[in-house]
């Protein structure tokens, strides 16, 4: 009797390592998915733009993974490929994007179109701002758009210009005056603004989530362009092909 008992203890022993073998197999398994979906997401996200001006290599932050995430997968289904340079303000931003731009007559208005969905807003604000060069998602305006959600297509690339101290600091009065929102700047901003130059009334209103690494000089050919009274360039200015990069 007290073998028998003694066998069967063995045996519920048994049958315990072997659960919490399976249970270690599975945590196992499930740590090194997620392990590899992370690190596969963050080894895309470099983007190739060729364009009717040249190419535009950029590099899409990580700190803003769902834009991130959903620039990568629009590249990947081909969704950018023939769309247009829509709107391009010199001394401003060039932006595209929107579908309805790929076949569209020269005299159609552009800018309403795009995927039926939003992305939640990723400001990092100061740490992240508009500088030149930055890539960042358009979006509605605030009356419409309380929660500053992104378009799901439609991007910008930041140009702006170079701005003295005293031109930063004016445009902070004016910012906090008539727009009722605190303005104020870091070192780094100081920095970009006053030698690189950038936007610095779009900080904080915008998701930035990447920025250009090569070809500025198309983004500064691009936005010299000329263009007609909503800002459409009179000659089409067309993404032929956005690809990864390593």
């Amino acid at each position: 009797m007290q073998l028998d008992a003694f066998r069967s203890f063995v045996q519920f022993l048994q049958y315990k390592v072997i659960i919490i073998m399976k249970n270690f197999v599975y945590i196992a398994l499930f740590i090194s998915a997620v392990v590899l979906s992370a690190c596969n997401s963050k080894g895309k996200n470099m983007v190739r733009l060729t364009t009717t001006h040249g190419v535009i290599e950029m590099k899409l932050y990580d700190e803003t993974p769902k834009h991130r995430d959903n620039f990568i997968s629009l590249v990947e289904q081909s969704y950018f490929d023939s769309l247009l340079f829509h709107r391009v303000i010199k001394g401003f931003v060039i932006q595209a994007g929107d579908p309805d731009s790929k076949n569209a007559p020269a005299d159609m208005r552009l800018g309403e179109g795009g995927p039926d969905y939003l992305i939640d807003a990723e400001i990092l604000s100061p740490q992240i701002f508009h500088k030149r060069g930055v890539l960042a998602a358009a979006r509605k305006g605030d009356s419409m758009n309380p929660e500053k959600k992104s378009s799901g297509s439609q991007f910008y690339i930041a140009w702006g210009a170079v701005y003295s101290m005293e031109q930063l600091e004016a445009m902070q009065r004016v910012v906090e005056r008539s727009m009722g929102r605190k303005m104020e700047y870091t070192p780094q901003q100081i920095e970009a603004y006053t030698t690189v130059g950038g936007i610095p009334f779009l900080d904080g209103e915008y998701t930035v989530f990447g920025e250009v690494t090569k070809g500025l000089e198309v983004v500064d050919s691009i936005q010299n362009v000329e263009c007609d009274r909503y800002d459409r360039p009179c000659e089409d200015v067309r993404i032929i092909k956005a690809e990864i990069i390593d």
